[in-house]
């Protein structure tokens, strides 16, 4: 039951902090873009960067429910399931924001 409660905790925040990318807003919660200088922040175009992560904390939070439904059935697939399709998010969102052509400033 706790391992339920914590990944039920763990989706709200990755929800909480979806919405607030979403916005366009927080990009100082971006780990890398808010230590860059600001020659390198010229960069990127912030609100995609921002909404693109957005998505990705989605994405993020729904793997952790799908883990968090394993959980409370007893079902070790699909908790498996949901930690690997959470692996698999953060791997492509990572190199989706990292090689993208749309997140930077033309």
């Amino acid at each position: 039951m706790a391992a339920l409660i914590v990944q039920l905790v763990f989706a709200c925040l990755f929800c909480i902090l979806g919405v607030v990318l979403i916005q366009g807003k927080g990009a100082f919660l971006i780990a890398g873009y808010n230590t860059s200088s600001p020659r390198e922040k010229a960069i990127y175009n912030e609100k995609a960067l921002c909404r693109t992560v957005g998505v990705m904390m989605f994405a993020l939070a729904a793997c952790m429910v799908i883990a968090g439904i394993g959980t409370y059935f007893m079902l070790a697939a699909l908790v498996w399931g949901g930690y690997a399709l959470f692996l698999v998010a953060i791997i492509v969102g990572l190199i989706y924001v990292n090689t993208s052509k749309r997140l930077k400033r033309k």
